[in-house]
């Protein structure tokens, strides 16, 4: 391996005979500990199919759900409930979706970013090249991200059923 390749992360790390992509995807764990938080100044439990949509998704795939919550888009409440998280020794990701748009009400992307220690930017780029193949230009409009938050991987990502799938589906699952 080259000095560019090994300073720019690329390459395998561990063993020379598997490309690093493959060597990660070994190493995926079987089963994950995740709390689901839906941001929405208007979901209810009745009505919020997208945070019952990543239940099903994660325990589809063998994760336990710690912890499922509806909460209004407000950053201190987020960054509080984030705070909260973090302490729990056993939880290992955050499935955040909701409040990534742009309207006025739209503020869990800075409560998230503002916590984020490691930003994940590919997942946000990927995120809008995936969503730009089936809605179009309008994908600049979101501003789903991930990152570290201490031992945490954060995702956050629109609330839309689609989205959510999308997300799910190709890219956090």
């Amino acid at each position: 391996m080259d000095e560019h390749q090994h300073h720019a992360g690329h390459g395998s790390h561990t063993d020379d005979s598997q490309p690093s992509h493959l060597t990660h995807k070994a190493r995926k764990a079987s089963s994950l500990v995740c709390m689901v938080l839906t941001c929405s100044d208007t979901r209810t439990p009745d009505t919020d199919t997208s945070g019952k949509l990543i239940c099903h998704l994660l325990k589809e795939q063998g994760h336990s759900i710690s912890e499922y919550r509806i909460i209004k888009d407000e950053p201190a409440d987020i960054k509080g409930l984030l705070l909260q998280a973090r302490g729990q020794e056993a939880l290992q990701v955050i499935i955040i979706n909701g409040g990534t748009g742009i309207s006025r009400r739209d503020s869990t992307f800075e409560a998230v970013d503002d916590l984020l220690e490691k930003r994940l930017n590919g997942f946000g780029e990927l995120f809008r090249y995936l969503s730009y193949q089936d809605i179009g230009s309008s994908a600049m409009l979101s501003r789903a991200t991930a990152g570290t938050y201490g031992k945490l991987v954060v995702f956050s990502i629109p609330g839309s059923q689609g989205a959510v799938r999308l997300a799910m589906e190709k890219l956090i699952l």
